[in-house]
């Protein structure tokens, strides 16, 4: 079975347009409700959202879905995507659901399902509802005496924070650090202060204001200027950016230059397999991770195995390897030791328990390896029916950029699993000869589209 609604991350588009419609979400609670519903056992499904404007009009639609199959929903609110999976597993719910559009803009939002394990669903269990959804008759509504309720769990927040802290080592501190939180005016605007306050830390909360239009807008992951620069002005010792779910992170040093995902798993990789805590002889990370990461793993003596992007195939990949330490350049860190997807919170934590260790500075502690150079450009396509890629003149370009690169470098080229854009990514020792690959095959693709 194939899949057309799920993407690499779930189901994502633009709010009140198929398939992110109050009827379609809907739909999709009946039919996950029916691919999940197993047993005599009352039926639980966790829902948290983020803090979109779209989320209240998918909220009430996705319970009505689940209560009409005979489920019961526990209502979450904002809060980050890992804690709608920490809480599907410890609430031993049935089916956990993210109402985000992770780092997109307010005008998306999506929906990710995650299994009572805490996992994301696989690729063959979502083809499986929408294989339901196909057929509008998938599925049989709860008898009236059986249909479900809904209660908003007031203290999730709270569980989420204490369950945080818990993966913060024992003995630490962040007494003295003054920190730069930049929580996307996002799922972790509350969760995220609260955790480094209890901490220890001296806390300088920045885009912390949602009013459902201004997620990810010029803050956070996606958009670090702010937070850079608040470091700087501040005298801070580090900044925090989240995206707008909060699985996601990047930290600038004291001088407000930037440590993207590459850099922290590499900081996490080499204290874990100091203490002997790294699982699996290295890390899994995907196709845009850095060839310098690779090389810098190497000396260690640990390995670098790459996946595609998208964090719950790195998941995947760690759960049949046995690693405990994955994630992606773009901040999405999976430390399997305590969670089962990407959590900015948790992987923040064990940077700056190594930074509290070391006594150095961010500048000095997460900058371990220098990065080869890598340009990426991203090609918004226009509605074209056939991938420009599918075109020989693309396909001429691929080749003769690889071929300019030799073995020096590297050429990624692929369609971008959750936005209508072509990603073009090239990396190697030449930073001028990067820039004309890049350049040859966006004006391919450009004249092909236009074609």
């Amino acid at each position: 079975m194939t899949r057309q609604l799920f993407g690499t991350d779930g189901i994502r588009g633009t709010a009140n347009l198929e398939p992110v419609t109050a009827e379609t979400a809907l739909k999709v609670a009946q039919a996950a409700g029916a691919q999940f519903i197993r047993g005599d056992h009352l039926h639980r499904v966790v829902i948290g959202k983020d803090t979109r404007l779209s989320g209240y009009m998918l909220e009430p639609a996705l319970t009505a879905g689940f209560i009409s199959m005979g489920m019961d929903v526990m209502l979450l609110g904002p809060l980050p995507t890992p804690a709608v999976a920490m809480l599907t597993r410890s609430l031993r719910a049935d089916l956990g659901v993210m109402i985000s559009a992770s780092h997109n803009p307010y005008q998306d939002n999506g929906i990710k399902l995650f299994g009572p394990d805490g996992y994301k669903l696989s690729d063959a269990v979502e083809a499986a509802i929408e294989a339901r959804l196909a057929d509008s008759g998938g599925w049989t509504l709860a008898a009236p005496e059986r249909l479900g309720r809904a209660k908003r769990l007031e203290d999730a927040p709270g569980r989420y924070i204490e369950f945080v802290k818990n993966t913060f080592p024992k003995g630490l501190s962040l007494d003295g650090l003054k920190i730069v939180v930049d929580c996307a005016n996002g799922a972790a605007y509350k969760v995220a202060p609260t955790v480094l306050w209890e901490l220890g830390a001296e806390v300088v909360p920045i885009a912390v204001g949602p009013d459902g239009f201004n997620i990810n807008r010029d803050c956070g992951a996606v958009a670090t200027d702010n937070m850079r620069s608040a470091v700087v002005a501040h005298g801070a010792d580090l900044g925090i950016a989240l995206d707008g779910d909060a699985d996601r992170l990047l930290v600038a040093d004291e001088h407000g230059d930037l440590l993207d995902g590459d850099h922290l798993m590499a900081l996490v990789a080499r204290s874990w397999a100091e203490t002997d805590r790294l699982a699996g002889g290295g890390i899994v990370a995907t196709v845009m991770s850095n060839l310098g990461l690779e090389r810098f793993l190497a000396t260690l003596g640990l390995s670098l195995v790459r996946t595609p992007v998208g964090d719950r195939y790195v998941v995947e990949h760690m759960r049949a390897g046995g690693f405990n330490v994955g994630g992606e350049q773009s901040g999405h860190i999976i430390l399997s030791d305590y969670a089962t997807t990407g959590d900015g919170l948790i992987a923040a934590l064990q940077v700056l328990a190594e930074i509290v260790r070391s006594g150095r500075a961010a500048s000095e502690a997460g900058r371990l390896f220098t990065p080869l150079p890598q340009l990426l450009r991203n090609l918004r396509l226009n509605g074209a029916a056939a991938s420009p890629l599918d075109d020989p003149r693309v396909q001429s370009a691929i080749r003769a950029g690889e071929a300019r690169l030799g073995n020096a470098g590297r050429v990624l080229i692929r369609k971008s699993g959750t936005e209508p854009v072509i990603r073009i990514m090239a990396e190697g020792e030449d930073a001028a000869l990067i820039g004309q690959v890049v350049d040859d095959i966006a004006e391919a693709i450009e004249r092909v589209s236009a074609s």
